[in-house]
């Protein structure tokens, strides 16, 4: 009933630790799905500090942030309301989230659809909120001062 691809995993009590899905280049493991216990599901992409290079701070993180825009929204043909993004709109500010091109179609002139992986802007969010952090310990300290 509605199920597209059903996987079993049977090794122990709760399947922890068993892999529904492993993704891998030539260099290893780059993702999976996961059982991380009983009772949920994990879903990881690499991030081994061995693996990086070139790393650089993100101190823009509030610009970003700010030049997004969330919006509650239904899908055509469809009555559940959404909260989201438009693709095209998070592009220019965390690309990394974004998959296809702005009103690209098909050689059949069908739509070619772009999505978003959310999980690519928590990295903005966590920068946006620890600028916010800091903007406040600063106004907190210049209160502080102007009290005394």
């Amino acid at each position: 009933n509605n199920i597209m691809i059903e996987l079993d995993y049977d090794s122990d009590d709760d399947g922890t630790g068993g892999y529904f899905v492993r993704m891998q280049d030539s260099g290893g493991e780059i993702g999976s799905i996961k059982i991380a216990s009983a009772t949920s599901v994990a879903f990881n992409t690499t991030s081994d500090y061995r693996l990086k290079e070139n790393e650089v701070e993100i101190t823009d993180g509030l610009e970003m942030v700010n030049n997004l825009k969330p919006y509650r929204f239904n899908f055509k043909g469809h009555s559940v309301i959404r909260d989201g993004f438009f693709a095209h709109e998070v592009a220019p500010f965390v690309p990394t989230a974004v998959d296809g091109e702005k009103d690209a179609v098909d050689e059949d002139g069908e739509i070619k659809r772009q999505s978003i992986d959310y999980s690519q802007m928590v990295t903005v969010m966590v920068a946006a909120i620890k600028e916010l952090s800091e903007k406040n310990e600063a106004l907190e300290k210049r209160i502080e001062e102007l009290e005394k």
